[in-house]
C-alpha cells in the first residue's frame, strides 16, 4: 500500500520505522500528506499521484535551498518518485494567522500588516533569485507562461463559470477580446520565477520566520502575476488602502533587482488582476457551483467585487465585449451567490474498521450515530493487484468508482448524514459518530469513511475527526472559521 512505501522510505532514511503516522488534512490537490515521527524527529511525508510533479517540487526545493530561499528542506525521495520526505514546518499557516483580520472584514492589526509586508518583501527574492535555466528545466508542466497556458485559463473561466451560471454570450465576440487580452498579457518583458500559487495557505509560520511551500507549479513568467494573485485573493478582504501599502512595499523590495516606474507597474498589474480574477472565478465555478464545496461558494461574491473594481479602474476598456459580459454577470450574480452555514459546536467522528476486530467504541459517551456495513459492495481485496493497497490509493478508488456499487451506497449515506447533521446543528448537539465496516477495514470502509469526512467538512465547515483504525491513520479537519 502507498502508506507502507512512505513508511519504508522513512525507515530506509533513518534506520527505523516511525512510531507515529498521522494523515494531515487535504488541501485541494491529489497529494496526501502525513506527519511521521519517532522520539528523535518529525518529518512530513508526501504521496503524490504525479511523479513529474513530485520530482519538480523535490528538485526545485533543493535549488531554492542552495539559493538560501526560505523553503522546507527535502530529505529523501523513493526510487519511483511516488513519495518523498520533507521538513516539518508545523501546522500554522499565514492563512491561519490572518483569520482574525478576515473575520473583522479586512481590519488587519499592525502585527498582521507587518507579516503581510514580510511576504511582499520576500516575493522579489523568489522571482529573481530563483530564476535561471537550472530551475526552468525542472518546472512542470510548463517551463514558462505562454499563449497556450493563458488560453487554457481564459477557457477555464468561460466554461466553468460563464457556462455554469447560464450567462448568455457570443462565442466569437468573446474570443476576439480574449485574443487581444492574451496578446497584451504577453507583452510584458519583466520576467522572473512565477510562483503561480502564491497565497497565504502556502506560507508557514515557523520560529525561524515565514517558509514557503507548494511551488511545484511554478514557471518563468511575468512578475505581476504573483502580486495580483496574493493581493487580490478573494477571501482576504484587503482594503484598497492596504493593497496600495503592500504594493509600495513590494516595489521597494524590487529595486535591487529591477527599476520600474510605479505608474507603468500599476498599468501592467491591473491587467493581471483582471486575468487572475477571471481565472479564479473559473476555479470557483468548478469547485463551488458544480462540486458544491462551501469554501469556493463563499469566495464568489468577493471575487465578483474584484471584477467590478477592475472594470471601474478601466482594465476592461480595451475589451468591450468582455466588459459587457462581466457587467451582466455582476448584476445577475453578486446578490444571489449561495452560502453554507458554519456550525459553531458540532464535532463529527468517522471511523473505518474491520468487523473482525469489532465495532469502534463511542468515546463521547452519548452512544449516538450510525454503523454502516460496506460488505454488500464489490470487494477490491479479492483481486491480487489491490491486496496491498487501501481505499486511499488511486487504483482502488478507480476500481470502486468504475464499479459504481459503492457510489449508490454512499448516495443513501449522504442523504441520511445531511439530515442528521443539520438536526444536530439546529439542536446544539456537540458530537455525532459514523462508522464504516468491511471485511478487512482496508478498501471499501476506508474509501467510504474518507468520502463522508471530506463531504461533511466541505458542506458544513464542521470539525471532523477521521480514524482509519486498521491502517493506524488519523486525520483532523478543523472547523472552518472564515466568515
Amino acid at each position: 500500500m502507498a502508506t507502507q512505501e512512505l513508511i519504508q522510505l522513512y525507515a530506509d532514511t533513518y534506520g527505523t520505522a516511525p512510531a507515529h503516522v498521522e494523515q494531515l488534512p487535504g488541501a485541494g490537490s491529489n497529494r496526501r500528506y502525513y506527519r511521521l515521527s519517532d522520539d528523535d524527529r518529525t518529518v512530513i511525508g508526501c504521496i503524490g499521484t504525479s511523479v513529474e510533479e513530485n520530482r519538480a517540487f523535490f528538485r526545485l526545493a533543493q535549488l531554492f535551498a542552495q539559493r538560501r530561499l526560505p523553503v522546507p528542506a527535502v530529505y529523501a525521495m523513493s526510487a519511483d518518485a511516488t513519495c518523498y520526505l520533507q521538513e516539518d514546518l508545523g501546522n500554522r499557516s499565514l492563512f491561519d494567522f490572518l483569520s482574525q483580520g478576515r473575520q473583522r472584514g479586512g481590519a488587519y492589526s499592525d502585527e498582521e500588516v507587518a507579516m503581510l509586508k514580510s511576504v511582499m518583501t520576500d516575493l522579489p527574492r523568489f522571482q529573481f533569485e530563483a530564476a535561471g535555466e537550472d530551475v526552468w528545466q525542472h518546472c512542470y508542466p510548463l517551463r514558462e507562461m505562454d499563449a497556450q497556458s493563458i488560453q487554457f485559463d481564459l477557457n477555464y473561466f468561460k466554461y466553468n463559470y460563464l457556462k455554469l451560471t447560464g450567462t448568455e454570450f457570443n462565442e466569437l465576440m468573446l474570443e476576439a477580446d480574449f485574443q487581444l487580452f492574451k496578446a497584451d498579457l504577453l507583452q510584458t518583458s519583466e520576467q522572473g520565477f512565477m510562483y503561480r500559487d502564491f497565497q497565504a495557505r502556502n506560507m508557514m509560520l515557523t520560529p525561524q520566520g515565514l517558509r514557503y511551500i507548494d511551488f511545484q507549479g511554478g514557471r518563468r513568467g511575468p512578475i505581476y502575476y504573483d502580486v495580483a494573485s496574493f493581493l487580490w485573493q478573494a477571501s482576504a478582504h484587503y482594503s484598497e488602502e492596504l493593497r496600495q501599502t503592500l504594493t509600495d512595499t513590494y516595489l521597494d523590495a524590487l529595486q535591487p533587482y529591477l527599476r520600474i516606474e510605479r505608474a507603468t507597474f500599476m498599468q501592467h498589474l491591473r491587467r493581471f488582476v483582471l486575468f487572475r480574477t477571471l481565472q479564479v472565478l473559473g476555479a470557483y465555478g468548478l469547485r463551488g457551483l458544480w462540486e458544491r464545496k462551501p469554501h469556493f461558494i463563499e469566495s464568489i461574491p468577493p471575487a465578483l467585487a474584484n471584477l467590478q473594481q477592475s472594470i471601474e479602474q478601466g482594465s476592461c476598456d480595451r475589451y468591450p465585449y468582455l466588459k459587457e459580459i462581466a457587467l451582466n454577470l455582476i448584476a445577475s450574480q453578486l446578490q444571489s451567490a449561495p452560502s453554507v452555514p458554519i456550525s459553531p459546536s458540532l464535532s463529527v467522528t468517522i471511523w473505518s474498521f474491520s468487523y473482525k476486530h469489532g465495532i469502534p467504541d463511542d468515546a463521547s459517551g452519548n452512544g449516538g450515530g450510525y454503523v454502516f456495513d460496506c460488505r454488500s459492495t464489490n470487494n477490491p481485496g479479492r483481486y491480487a493487484e489491490y491486496k496491498q493497497l487501501t481505499g486511499l490509493d488511486r487504483p482502488v478508488i478507480d476500481f470502486l468508482e468504475r464499479d459504481g456499487e459503492i457510489l449508490t451506497f454512499l448516495e443513501s449515506v449522504r442523504r441520511l448524514a445531511d439530515f442528521h447533521v443539520r438536526r444536530y446543528i439546529d439542536r446544539g448537539f456537540t458530537h455525532l459518530q459514523f462508522c464504516f465496516g468491511c471485511t478487512g477495514g482496508q478498501h471499501r470502509s476506508v474509501y467510504s469513511a474518507q468520502h463522508l469526512a471530506e463531504y461533511l467538512h466541505r458542506r458544513f465547515g464542521i470539525e471532523v475527526n477521521l480514524i482509519h483504525r486498521e491502517q493506524n491513520i488519523r486525520q483532523h479537519f478543523p472547523k472552518r472559521t472564515e466568515a
